[in-house]
């Protein structure tokens, strides 16, 4: 760690090429959100149609939707089963999307700022996903 060189520009270069390619990648996972929810409501279900719909009496607010709930047929509950299976994967990209680019931006203040140790820490964070850590304020200790 005594020999650094970082060029910030090159850094904020590779940070807005990420930026852009994670914005690619949340646009994706929506569509994909959007494609299975639209293909769980279009499976429909196994049970007859005046039975597809648990009718339940009760107030509602103005303006909030009915009570009454569509039968969900096992398509959608296979859909369901899969999304729920995938969210820690995606919880995990997105996170250490974040933690790359927090502990590249973290790393980087504290090389201009002279701080080899704290850029080093900071480094270690990132490749931890140590998010806590890196999204505290900007130390600057020298």
């Amino acid at each position: 760690m005594t020999a650094w060189d970082i060029k910030p520009q090159g850094v904020q270069g590779q940070l807005r090429t990420v930026g852009t390619h994670a914005g690619e990648l949340e646009k994706a996972l929506n569509a994909l959100l959007t494609a299975m929810s639209e293909a769980a409501q279009a499976a429909g279900t196994a049970v007859p149609g005046s039975q597809a719909e648990t009718k339940l009496a009760g107030p509602v607010p103005v303006g909030q939707p009915h009570l009454s709930q569509k039968a969900m047929g096992p398509v959608a509950a296979a859909l369901g089963e899969y999304l729920t299976a995938r969210k820690p994967e995606f919880t995990s990209m997105a996170e250490r999307i974040e933690a790359c680019i927090l502990g590249a931006v973290k790393a980087t203040n504290e090389y201009l700022e002279g701080d080899l140790e704290q850029a080093k820490a900071a480094q270690d964070a990132a490749r931890a996903v140590n998010l806590d850590v890196l999204r505290e304020k900007p130390g600057g200790g020298k």
